[in-house]
């Protein structure tokens, strides 16, 4: 038997046809194994499976859960392939001390992640995702400055998140006391804190157009972070087929559309000498900046800096607040504890002040207990060596992608007392008064800390206060308790949709 010819190429026959299907194979094998070529001293690591490395190895709905199983087997510095991309996890406080802090330029860079691809080269490289280099730094101490000017750190910008806190008091108070899911609400709260400073504006509650815009920011959240995101960043080729991962592009597309507009209408009214909010800023730097070929500043620059500012600004905060009433609904006599350090602090009529935390240690404890418990970013976000260095004496080439397992940090059994618990007391010492174990990096730590992490701080603080003064939390009667220690994973983890009730105090 023969096969039929193609035009131009010789009849293969069955024997012909055996010979060329194995050689292939082989070829294939061997290129993959050179692929898959380490460095001397190179980390350990289980074994992986030719083309697809170590997938098998990990639970890309929770790789959180997994990297903390190959922790316990395969010590602090465990090597992967994503197929062809070799992985490093990092786990432990002491070793991400040491790569993040310690050598924290060594650790400074970022992957090229497929699904942000089509983003960073049509609108420019952000902040987050920035390569390491002269337009991340330039864009970072811009947005930290502007950051700065526009309020953070003032007590403007502490005015305006208490105001913010009693609009989600109304919106509270028209629920009635019937059970009701707060995520959304409090989601758009705490974005309308980045949005004053970014747009010079906030969103009303009803706002159609950016009701969709939060909830396309927090679907994309889900599916990039997610199993479908992480997929993409492995196999680049599945774009070219169809799949939950197009819904990644068709979100973004709309979140750069609502930027696009918000950017256009700053132009029309921008005043160089008295810049608004930070995209007047922004506008106004580009246009000094016109005749340097090097700058950063560039007209397609400006949508991703703002985008990775809102989304910073918004989505830890909101999440850790969901946490952190989830929390109170369970652990009813810790709220009870918050209820009356308010009380005896701050009182029942005046607002909360940034100020008052420094005389309300148990109030503070609770909101970095919710961190902390809660996780939000697990596996932060992935870094790249920028150089050939070494961790813990074994040797990591540059290029290679880091996650550093902040999980490890945050749940390690040597410093926290009771690490999956929800426990106050973690940060409370014998006296009563406040303290931060050094293991508490929630918001990463070194050249790549979280940009939003003092905006973060103040929100949390004052958002959870404000809401405690005015309500008891509850949970619903005859609805089944919601569990803590049930979450799903995107680029943060969050609680799964819960429902509460409040009462005015």
């Amino acid at each position: 038997m023969q096969l039929p010819a193609l035009p131009g190429l010789p009849l293969l026959g069955c024997d012909s046809f055996m010979v060329l299907a194995v050689f292939c194979t082989v070829f294939a094998l061997v290129f993959d194994l050179m692929k898959r070529r380490k460095s001397e001293n190179y980390p350990p690591g289980p074994r992986g499976f030719p083309f697809v490395g170590n997938l098998l190895h990990v639970d890309l709905r929770n790789p959180h859960l997994s990297f903390g199983k190959l922790w316990k087997k395969h010590g602090d510095v465990v090597s992967l392939e994503f197929g062809w991309t070799n992985v490093v996890v990092l786990s432990g406080y002491n070793t991400l001390k040491e790569a993040l802090v310690k050598k924290s330029e060594d650790f400074a860079d970022r992957p090229d992640l497929p699904i942000y691809r089509y983003l960073l080269k049509n609108f420019g490289s952000g902040i987050v995702f920035a390569k390491y280099g002269k337009w991340w730094r330039e864009q970072r101490k811009f947005s930290l400055t502007m950051l700065r000017n526009f309020g953070l750190g003032k007590k403007s910008l502490e005015l305006r998140i208490v105001e913010e806190a009693e609009c989600l008091i109304k919106v509270f108070e028209k629920e009635k006391g019937l059970p009701f899911e707060p995520h959304f609400w409090i989601n758009n709260a705490v974005s309308n804190i980045i949005c004053s400073i970014v747009f010079g504006h906030r969103f009303e509650y009803q706002d159609e157009k950016f009701v969709e815009l939060l909830h396309t920011i927090n679907e994309s959240f889900q599916l990039e972070g997610g199993f479908w995101g992480q997929l993409l960043n492995t196999f680049p080729f599945l774009y070219h087929f169809p799949g939950p991962h197009h819904k990644i592009f068709k979100n973004q597309d709309k979140a750069i559309h609502f930027l696009q507009e918000e950017v256009a209408e700053h132009k029309e009214s921008l005043n160089e000498n008295e810049p608004r909010d930070f995209i007047d800023a922004f506008l106004t730097e580009q246009k000094k900046r016109k005749d340097d070929p090097t700058t950063s500043f560039l007209e397609s620059g400006i949508i991703n800096t703002v985008f990775d500012l809102f989304a910073a600004g918004t989505e830890t905060s909101s999440t850790t607040l969901c946490w952190a009433l989830l929390f109170m609904v369970l652990y009813p006599d810790v709220q009870s504890q918050v209820h009356e350090e308010i009380d005896r602090i701050i009182g029942k009529e005046r607002n909360p002040k940034l100020e008052d935390r420094e005389e309300m240690p148990f109030t503070n404890a609770v909101i970095h207990e919710s961190q902390r418990l809660g996780n939000i970013v697990p596996n932060s976000l992935p870094h790249q060596t920028y150089k050939d260095t070494t961790v813990k004496g074994y040797t990591i080439p540059k290029g290679t992608t880091i996650i550093p397992n902040l999980t490890s940090a945050l749940f390690d059994e040597g410093i926290w007392m009771t690490p999956h618990e929800f426990n106050p007391g973690h940060f409370l010492n014998s006296d009563g008064n406040f303290v931060k174990p050094e293991a508490f990096i929630p918001f990463s730590t070194g050249h790549r800390v979280c940009l939003g992490e003092q905006l973060a701080k103040m929100e949390l603080f004052l958002f959870f206060t404000t809401l405690l003064q005015r309500f008891t939390f509850m949970l619903p009667e005859n609805e089944p308790r919601p569990s803590y220690k049930e979450a799903k994973l995107g680029i943060t983890l969050c609680p799964l949709p819960y429902r509460l009730c409040v009462k005015a105090r």
